[in-house]
């Protein structure tokens, strides 16, 4: 994997980079039955505040440091507005507005962005390679997101873009899913500048919380019956989602993406979807049409590929400039068996020898 941590050398490596991912899927899932129930700020607003002090107290027993001087706080206040605010105050909406598999599609193409912001800031190579993992990776959700329908109706050339569809953009919420996929997406890439002035863990604490205050702040106002409505059962779904769905999640993922490679971490999010769907189908009997599975095999593909694309670039030049040495030897033997064709050896018929 092209993930340059720390944690690369230990064993359960993978396990903690593929955490994050099926934290986020899950808890979509946990979730399902709640969104009906509560206001979507206040949903938002949960997913951080809590989880943000949670990981502040995980950070104080394991002594890191707390953030210091203005330029450090000024960061975090950048990071907390762009991915904690603008994030999931986009995505809270957009989720009302738009239908649950447009809305994932949207939401997890990112890493697109995320790639070309790395390029541009930190030079990042993708090569040949990660950009078909990449574009197989926005191939994958759209099959595992988007209803079979529209996708056969694009494939049969029979799909026209109704005037519903066109008339209605900013009103159904794609642009507000769009926008939070750009503000996670910034927000990735700006840890690493966090970074350079606090310690990862404590920053992704304060900016959940510094992000979730204001959302709290548009829910008083704009919403009304928030908790009213939630059961049992909602308590522990949301539980879940902000304990394991955003504590932990959001603390490794920045964790990561504080040192790795960010283009390799990101394409993970493509997984995401697929987790989603699997324990849909595990725990709600949600069923998977074909579309889909050929959707999850592109998806996994996708991240091979992104994840290997160096290792696979290596490995093409190796073949390539074995081929042209061959190449460039034929030319010589076949000069060399010229020359050995050419060559004639005189041979003196010798006289017979006379025995006395």
């Amino acid at each position: 994997m092209q993930l340059k941590l720390s944690a690369s050398q230990q064993p359960f490596a993978p396990i903690l980079l593929i955490a994050p991912f099926f934290l986020w899927g899950t808890a979509m899932v946990a979730m399902k039955g709640a969104i009906p129930h509560t206001t979507p700020f206040f949903l938002a607003g949960v997913r951080l505040i809590p989880a943000g002090v949670l990981i502040l107290i995980a950070a104080a027993f394991m002594g890191k440091p707390q953030p210091k001087g203005w330029l450090a706080w000024l960061w975090i206040t950048l990071f907390a507005l762009i991915d904690g605010t603008l994030f999931q105050g986009f995505l809270a909406e957009g989720l009302v507005k738009t239908g649950a598999g447009l809305g994932s599609v949207m939401i997890d193409s990112q890493p697109l962005a995320v790639a070309l912001l790395s390029l541009w800031l930190f030079q990042e190579r993708i090569g040949l390679w990660g950009w078909l993992g990449l574009a197989l990776g926005v191939m994958g959700i759209s099959l595992i997101g988007l209803p079979d329908e529209l996708i056969l109706g694009i494939l049969s050339h029979s799909f026209s873009l109704s005037p519903t569809l066109s008339h209605s953009f900013l009103e159904s919420g794609e642009w507000l899913m769009l926008m939070a996929a750009l503000s996670m997406a910034v927000g990735t890439v700006l840890i690493r500048f966090v970074c350079r002035h606090a310690d990862p863990v404590t920053a992704t604490g304060w900016h959940m919380i510094l992000g979730g205050l204001p959302l709290w702040g548009v829910s008083a106002v704009t919403e009304s019956e928030q908790i009213q409505n939630l059961v049992p059962s909602d308590w522990l779904a949301l539980s879940y989602a902000t304990v394991f769905g955003s504590a932990i999640a959001y603390g490794l993922f920045f964790y990561f993406a504080s040192s790795g490679n960010l283009t390799s971490l990101s394409s993970l999010t493509f997984l995401t979807p697929v987790f989603a769907l699997l324990f849909g189908n595990l725990l709600l009997q949600e069923v998977l049409s074909p579309m889909q599975w050929v959707g999850v095999g592109l998806t996994l593909v996708s991240i091979y590929l992104i994840n290997q694309r160096d290792t696979l670039a290596e490995s093409g030049n190796k073949l390539v400039t074995s081929e042209k040495n061959a190449a460039q030897q034929q030319p010589l033997l076949e000069a060399s068996a010229t020359k050995l064709n050419r060559v004639s050896i005189s041979l003196r018929e010798s006289e017979p020898e006379i025995l006395p």
